[in-house]
């Protein structure tokens, strides 16, 4: 089995180095192609007004100077001679769930792959942090219970336009709960934006973005990481409303 990974944290990232050992628990034939620089938050974006730049680091690692789905597009159509059976991406610096799906550059290189016909899963690991220090992050659930949830999906015959998220929780690897199959939740975030000044007096801005309410009910994403369980999501690509196709209809007759 050829599995390629990427991210949206960057070529030289630990989660990265943490996947690919739980990548090479399923196969020997592991390719890494992930971005020069950090993407997070650029969700599925990819580049059309300037060419992207490529380096090789060894024959089965490349970085490129784009986004996840840069990443992806590449190694399938370029670098790697055939394609791969399955897309690992990950396994990012904090959780994808909820409405971050919608942000996230980890899920949007397991949506490049999927837009492809690959097989592909996101995967994501809780960390907690108080904002006043460096972050640290532990990739222990990870990689512990990784492996065994991935040999349990892989070769699961997927639906034509879906992919998987998991998302481990902020434990000890020993302290996980068990898995369970989630629906995504919903989350409320508070978005600002900051005006700050250069050198020269002109102005600059920084975006802040925060968590402000989260859906309380069970079987979400939300609740699973709250329990300790590692959550694993089905989700889809196309955003088609059934259920307000009918009221479309006869409102413009």
């Amino acid at each position: 089995m050829r599995i390629l990974l990427t991210n949206d944290d960057g070529i030289l990232s630990e989660g990265l180095a943490a996947l690919e050992r739980v990548a090479k628990t399923l196969s020997d034939d592991v390719w890494t192609v992930a971005p020069e620089t950090d993407q997070s938050g650029l969700s599925h974006s990819f580049t059309l007004s300037h060419p992207l730049r490529m380096r090789e680091i060894d024959k089965r690692h490349y970085a490129v100077r784009g986004t996840p789905t840069d990443c992806v597009i590449m190694a399938v159509k370029h670098i790697m001679d055939s394609p791969p059976d399955l897309i690992l991406s990950g396994i990012n610096s904090g959780v994808n769930i909820a409405d971050d799906v919608t942000y996230s550059g980890t899920v949007a290189g397991a949506i490049e792959g999927t837009l492809m016909g690959i097989p592909s899963i996101a995967l994501s690991q809780a960390y907690q942090w108080d904002g006043s220090s460096e972050r640290s992050v532990s990739y222990e659930p990870a990689e512990v219970h990784g492996p065994e949830v991935l040999k349990k999906l892989v070769g699961m015959d997927l639906p034509d336009g879906t992919l998987l998220n998991i998302n481990f929780p902020l434990c000890a690897a020993d302290e996980v709960e068990g898995v369970e199959v989630t629906r995504q939740g919903r989350m409320m975030h508070t978005i600002g934006v900051e005006q700050r000044s250069d050198g020269r007096g002109f102005p600059y801005y920084w975006v802040r973005f925060g968590r402000e309410k989260v859906d309380e009910q069970e079987g979400t994403d939300i609740q699973a990481l709250r329990n300790k369980h590692i959550s694993v999501s089905a989700l889809k690509l196309n955003l088609t409303d059934d259920e307000t196709l009918g009221a479309l209809k006869d409102r413009l007759g």
